[in-house]
Protein backbone atom coordinates (compact mmCIF):
# COMPACT_ATOMS: atom_id res chain seq x y z
CA UNK A 1 0.00 0.00 0.00
CA UNK A 2 1.30 3.54 -0.93
CA UNK A 3 0.27 6.73 0.96
CA UNK A 4 1.35 10.29 0.76
CA UNK A 5 3.26 11.66 3.59
CA UNK A 6 -0.02 14.37 3.86
CA UNK A 7 -2.19 11.80 4.39
CA UNK A 8 -0.30 9.76 6.65
CA UNK A 9 -0.37 12.38 8.82
CA UNK A 10 -3.94 13.55 8.96
CA UNK A 11 -4.78 9.38 9.74
CA UNK A 12 -1.94 8.57 11.85
CA UNK A 13 -4.52 6.29 13.64
CA UNK A 14 -5.90 4.41 10.31
CA UNK A 15 -2.13 3.65 9.04
CA UNK A 16 -0.74 1.82 12.42
CA UNK A 17 -3.37 -0.57 12.38
CA UNK A 18 -3.02 -0.99 8.95
CA UNK A 19 0.43 -1.71 9.20
CA UNK A 20 -0.06 -4.79 11.35
CA UNK A 21 -1.41 -6.35 8.05
CA UNK A 22 0.41 -4.51 5.43
CA UNK A 23 3.92 -2.48 4.96
CA UNK A 24 3.05 0.99 3.74
CA UNK A 25 5.21 2.60 1.68
CA UNK A 26 4.91 6.81 2.23
CA UNK A 27 5.69 8.94 -0.25
CA UNK A 28 6.77 12.60 -0.97
CA UNK A 29 5.85 14.44 -3.91
CA UNK A 30 5.36 11.40 -5.37
CA UNK A 31 8.43 9.45 -4.59
CA UNK A 32 9.07 7.13 -2.19
CA UNK A 33 10.20 8.23 0.72
CA UNK A 34 9.79 5.72 4.03
CA UNK A 35 8.11 2.59 5.33
CA UNK A 36 5.95 1.90 7.99
CA UNK A 37 6.03 -1.55 9.22
CA UNK A 38 4.67 -3.37 12.36
CA UNK A 39 7.04 -3.52 15.12
CA UNK A 40 8.66 -6.83 15.65
CA UNK A 41 10.95 -8.32 18.71
CA UNK A 42 13.33 -10.03 17.77
CA UNK A 43 14.29 -13.07 19.13
CA UNK A 44 16.65 -16.43 19.02
CA UNK A 45 13.12 -17.96 18.32
CA UNK A 46 12.06 -15.88 16.01
CA UNK A 47 11.80 -17.55 12.38
CA UNK A 48 13.92 -15.06 10.66
CA UNK A 49 16.84 -15.72 13.20
CA UNK A 50 16.76 -19.00 13.60
CA UNK A 51 17.65 -20.13 10.14
CA UNK A 52 18.58 -23.72 10.86
CA UNK A 53 17.65 -25.32 7.64
CA UNK A 54 16.36 -22.44 6.39
CA UNK A 55 19.09 -20.11 5.08
CA UNK A 56 17.31 -17.87 3.19
CA UNK A 57 14.98 -16.58 6.06
CA UNK A 58 18.13 -16.47 8.07
CA UNK A 59 19.84 -14.48 5.81
CA UNK A 60 16.70 -11.74 4.94
CA UNK A 61 16.88 -11.16 9.21
CA UNK A 62 20.11 -9.02 8.19
CA UNK A 63 20.08 -7.46 4.76
CA UNK A 64 18.73 -4.42 6.16
CA UNK A 65 21.65 -3.87 9.07
CA UNK A 66 22.23 -5.02 12.64
CA UNK A 67 20.02 -6.52 14.96
CA UNK A 68 19.52 -5.73 18.72
CA UNK A 69 19.49 -9.00 20.36
CA UNK A 70 21.16 -10.24 23.99
CA UNK A 71 24.21 -11.33 24.76
CA UNK A 72 22.84 -14.73 25.45
CA UNK A 73 20.50 -15.05 22.04
CA UNK A 74 24.24 -13.62 20.36
CA UNK A 75 25.86 -16.96 21.67
CA UNK A 76 22.83 -18.63 20.95
CA UNK A 77 22.61 -17.41 17.65
CA UNK A 78 25.90 -18.04 16.58
CA UNK A 79 27.36 -21.37 18.62
CA UNK A 80 28.57 -23.54 15.80
CA UNK A 81 27.79 -21.36 12.83
CA UNK A 82 30.24 -21.23 9.92
CA UNK A 83 29.03 -17.28 9.20
CA UNK A 84 31.12 -14.87 11.01
CA UNK A 85 29.26 -12.42 13.33
CA UNK A 86 30.50 -9.73 15.43
CA UNK A 87 28.34 -8.63 18.37
CA UNK A 88 28.94 -4.22 19.52
CA UNK A 89 26.49 -2.45 21.94
CA UNK A 90 23.66 -4.97 21.70
CA UNK A 91 23.74 -5.36 17.73
CA UNK A 92 24.59 -8.51 15.90
CA UNK A 93 26.30 -7.71 12.63
CA UNK A 94 27.08 -10.41 10.10
CA UNK A 95 30.35 -9.84 8.10
CA UNK A 96 30.44 -10.39 4.60
CA UNK A 97 33.72 -11.47 2.92
CA UNK A 98 37.01 -9.86 2.63
CA UNK A 99 37.63 -8.92 -0.99
CA UNK A 100 41.00 -9.48 -2.92
CA UNK A 101 42.66 -5.89 -2.20
CA UNK A 102 41.93 -6.22 1.29
CA UNK A 103 43.56 -9.61 2.10
CA UNK A 104 46.34 -8.79 0.39
CA UNK A 105 46.78 -6.19 2.42
CA UNK A 106 46.24 -8.25 5.33
CA UNK A 107 48.70 -11.14 4.54
CA UNK A 108 51.66 -8.19 3.88
CA UNK A 109 50.69 -7.25 7.18
CA UNK A 110 50.43 -10.13 8.90
CA UNK A 111 53.94 -11.50 7.61
CA UNK A 112 55.29 -8.48 8.84
CA UNK A 113 54.09 -8.53 12.49
CA UNK A 114 54.79 -12.15 12.68
CA UNK A 115 58.34 -11.64 11.92
CA UNK A 116 59.00 -9.14 14.16
CA UNK A 117 57.10 -10.68 17.06
CA UNK A 118 58.59 -13.99 16.23
CA UNK A 119 60.29 -15.36 19.71
CA UNK A 120 58.61 -12.25 21.27
CA UNK A 121 56.35 -12.91 24.32
CA UNK A 122 53.29 -10.86 22.66
CA UNK A 123 51.63 -12.67 19.21
CA UNK A 124 50.10 -11.44 16.12
CA UNK A 125 46.90 -13.42 15.49
CA UNK A 126 44.99 -12.60 12.39
CA UNK A 127 40.99 -13.03 11.49
CA UNK A 128 38.67 -15.11 12.34
CA UNK A 129 39.68 -14.19 16.39
CA UNK A 130 36.85 -13.28 18.24
CA UNK A 131 37.69 -11.25 20.56
CA UNK A 132 35.30 -10.34 24.20
CA UNK A 133 35.74 -6.52 25.06
CA UNK A 134 33.77 -4.57 27.72
CA UNK A 135 33.60 -1.23 28.25
CA UNK A 136 32.29 -1.53 31.74
CA UNK A 137 31.53 -5.30 33.41
CA UNK A 138 27.74 -5.62 32.18
CA UNK A 139 28.80 -4.46 28.85
CA UNK A 140 29.70 -7.89 26.24
CA UNK A 141 30.97 -6.92 23.06
CA UNK A 142 32.76 -9.57 20.52
CA UNK A 143 34.45 -8.03 17.24
CA UNK A 144 36.63 -9.80 14.81
CA UNK A 145 39.76 -7.49 14.10
CA UNK A 146 41.61 -8.22 11.13
CA UNK A 147 44.56 -8.65 13.19
CA UNK A 148 45.53 -7.85 16.76
CA UNK A 149 48.91 -8.04 19.47
CA UNK A 150 48.57 -10.30 22.43
CA UNK A 151 50.31 -10.46 25.38
CA UNK A 152 48.78 -11.75 27.67
CA UNK A 153 47.48 -15.23 26.19
CA UNK A 154 48.15 -17.94 28.21
CA UNK A 155 46.39 -16.43 31.56
CA UNK A 156 43.80 -15.21 29.34
CA UNK A 157 42.60 -18.65 27.77
CA UNK A 158 39.08 -19.99 29.25
CA UNK A 159 38.43 -24.02 29.37
CA UNK A 160 37.03 -23.75 25.77
CA UNK A 161 40.42 -22.41 24.53
CA UNK A 162 38.92 -18.64 23.98
CA UNK A 163 40.80 -15.72 24.33
CA UNK A 164 39.33 -13.52 26.77
CA UNK A 165 41.71 -10.44 27.34
CA UNK A 166 42.45 -7.66 26.06
CA UNK A 167 44.85 -7.28 23.17
CA UNK A 168 47.42 -4.03 23.55
CA UNK A 169 46.99 -3.62 20.01
CA UNK A 170 44.43 -4.20 17.15
CA UNK A 171 44.34 -3.29 13.90
CA UNK A 172 41.42 -2.78 11.03
CA UNK A 173 41.69 -2.84 7.40
CA UNK A 174 38.50 -0.48 6.53
CA UNK A 175 36.23 -1.17 3.28
CA UNK A 176 33.16 0.63 2.30
CA UNK A 177 31.16 -1.56 4.39
CA UNK A 178 33.04 -1.44 7.60
CA UNK A 179 34.31 2.26 7.60
CA UNK A 180 31.81 3.80 9.48
CA UNK A 181 31.38 1.15 12.46
CA UNK A 182 35.45 0.70 12.43
CA UNK A 183 36.18 4.39 12.75
CA UNK A 184 33.02 4.87 15.13
CA UNK A 185 31.61 1.89 16.91
CA UNK A 186 34.28 0.05 16.99
CA UNK A 187 37.51 3.27 17.93
CA UNK A 188 34.74 3.73 21.03
CA UNK A 189 34.90 0.31 22.04
CA UNK A 190 38.57 -0.66 21.50
CA UNK A 191 39.23 2.79 23.63
CA UNK A 192 36.96 2.04 26.08
CA UNK A 193 37.72 -1.63 26.71
CA UNK A 194 41.54 -0.85 27.35
CA UNK A 195 43.32 -1.17 23.79
CA UNK A 196 46.44 0.87 24.01
CA UNK A 197 47.11 1.37 20.25
CA UNK A 198 44.85 0.82 17.01
CA UNK A 199 45.65 1.06 13.48
CA UNK A 200 43.06 1.67 11.21
CA UNK A 201 44.57 0.84 7.07
CA UNK A 202 43.04 2.53 4.31
CA UNK A 203 43.94 0.36 1.26
CA UNK A 204 42.25 2.70 -1.30
CA UNK A 205 44.07 5.75 -0.31
CA UNK A 206 46.99 3.78 1.00
CA UNK A 207 47.97 4.89 4.21
CA UNK A 208 47.61 3.85 8.01
CA UNK A 209 46.34 5.68 10.70
CA UNK A 210 47.72 4.78 14.31
CA UNK A 211 45.62 5.99 17.57
CA UNK A 212 47.43 5.91 20.60
CA UNK A 213 45.15 5.46 23.88
CA UNK A 214 45.40 6.22 27.32
CA UNK A 215 42.74 6.63 30.60
CA UNK A 216 40.12 5.82 27.86
CA UNK A 217 41.00 8.74 25.49
CA UNK A 218 43.01 9.77 22.17
CA UNK A 219 46.30 10.69 23.30
CA UNK A 220 47.34 11.16 19.72
CA UNK A 221 47.25 9.98 16.26
CA UNK A 222 49.10 10.52 12.95
CA UNK A 223 48.97 9.25 9.44
CA UNK A 224 51.23 7.70 7.27
CA UNK A 225 51.57 7.38 3.38
CA UNK A 226 53.59 6.40 0.43
CA UNK A 227 57.62 5.85 1.51
CA UNK A 228 57.10 7.18 5.06
CA UNK A 229 57.70 4.72 7.97
CA UNK A 230 54.58 3.76 9.69
CA UNK A 231 55.72 3.54 13.37
CA UNK A 232 54.36 2.06 16.49
CA UNK A 233 54.78 3.69 19.87
CA UNK A 234 53.45 1.00 21.86
CA UNK A 235 56.32 -0.94 20.05
CA UNK A 236 59.37 1.38 19.43
CA UNK A 237 61.00 -1.15 16.82
CA UNK A 238 57.81 -1.69 14.95
CA UNK A 239 57.78 0.35 11.99
CA UNK A 240 57.81 -0.03 8.26
CA UNK A 241 57.39 1.49 4.75
CA UNK A 242 53.81 2.05 4.14
CA UNK A 243 54.25 1.37 0.49
CA UNK A 244 55.70 -1.92 0.89
CA UNK A 245 52.18 -3.03 2.14
CA UNK A 246 49.84 -1.64 -0.47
Amino acid sequence: MKVSATDLKNNLGKYLRECQKQDIIITSNGNKAARLSAYEEYSIDSPKINYIGRISEYMEAFKDGPKKVSYEQFRELTEGNEERFEYIDGEVYLLTAPTVKHQKVLGELYIFFYNFFKGKKCIPMLSPFDVTLRKFPEDINVVEPDLVVVCDMEENLNEKDYYMGVPVLVLEILSRSTKRIDLIKKMNLYMASGVKEYWVVDPDDKEITIYFFKDKDIKGKKTYRGNEKARSKLFADLSFIVEDIF
